[in-house]
């Protein structure tokens, strides 16, 4: 069967989506960009430069990682005025999503010429698509911070937010993570653990964030690979909840550091600390 041709625009940086595990993930498109390119930026031309082999891709290669994206911003600005078409790629999965790429898109922009999305993988829709959760509305966080302290803090701002929460994860920090996440968002929040998506050890796993954080402990092999976890959506209930302490929170909170005042209504009325320090929040908020 013949295969239509997919032309490429001149002056243009095409921000390509390669597979995240899977060689069959990627597209015809993503293919013909990379074959036509005069020049491919690639996070790590060794890993990129296996990629093309298999495919028999043989378009030269220029490195342009997180640390030197700026500066290549302004020599790929120069071939793109030249009339030279660019395609940006990085290790895996599509540019940009916690990974390079976003400067340099930013200055292609600023610079005045196109910037072209060739959509593919990526670990973020993907764990999003076998989650089964019903929520319609996300937000995709990222990596959160590695230390226990900074991280239980931005779990504690996120925990009753009425949306999806979509986490990326290293191999050796998931487990303490996981156990956190269950701590501040609640053992009973359902959570998604989708880990080496696409590949040979793919894990997609649905259950309370307890049960999550005590599986991922006792088994050493969900301790490797990348990791994408999904939380569910604050229970409504939960998020309603916190306006019932107005009259204990307010008094509270005007003599004491917001911490301590929610620790102390937590002590006095024994309901949830989430809800009380998000409603604490917004008390002080609007004063």
């Amino acid at each position: 069967m013949h295969k239509p041709d997919i032309p490429v625009s001149k002056s243009a940086l095409y921000v390509v989506a390669t597979p995240i595990g899977n060689l069959g993930d990627i597209t015809e498109r993503a293919l013909a960009v990379l074959r036509q390119a005069d020049v491919i930026a690639a996070e790590d031309t060794r890993v990129t430069g296996q990629l093309l082999k298999q495919f028999g891709i043989s378009t030269p290669m220029i490195s342009v990682r997180e640390h030197n994206e700026r500066a290549m911003a302004e020599k790929i600005i120069t071939r793109l005025a030249a009339g030279e078409t660019i395609a940006q790629v990085s290790d895996a999965g599509t540019p940009a999503v916690s990974d390079p790429g976003a400067v340099l898109a930013a200055a292609v922009h600023a610079a005045g010429f196109q910037v072209i999305p060739i959509p593919g993988a990526s670990a973020l829709t993907s764990a999003l698509s076998a989650s089964g959760f019903t929520c319609a509305h996300s937000l995709f966080y990222g990596f959160l911070p590695p230390k226990t302290k900074q991280r239980c803090d931005e779990l504690t701002k996120l925990s009753q937010l009425p949306y999806l929460t979509v986490f990326y994860e290293a191999p050796h920090r998931i487990a303490e993570c996981v156990a956190d996440m269950a701590k501040v968002f609640g053992a009973e929040r359902e959570a998604v653990l989708a880990r080496e998506l696409t590949k040979t050890f793919e894990t997609i796993r649905r259950a309370p964030l307890a049960q999550l954080a005590e599986w991922i402990a006792n088994d050493s092999n969900q301790q490797r690979g990348e990791a994408v976890i999904v939380v569910d959506a604050a229970p409504e209930a939960e998020k309603a909840e916190g306006s019932s302490y107005d009259s204990l929170l307010t008094p509270l909170i005007a003599e004491l550091p917001l911490k301590q005042a929610v620790a102390l209504a937590q002590a006095i009325s024994g309901a949830p600390r989430n809800a009380l320090y998000e409603r604490a929040l917004e008390l002080k908020k609007a004063e």
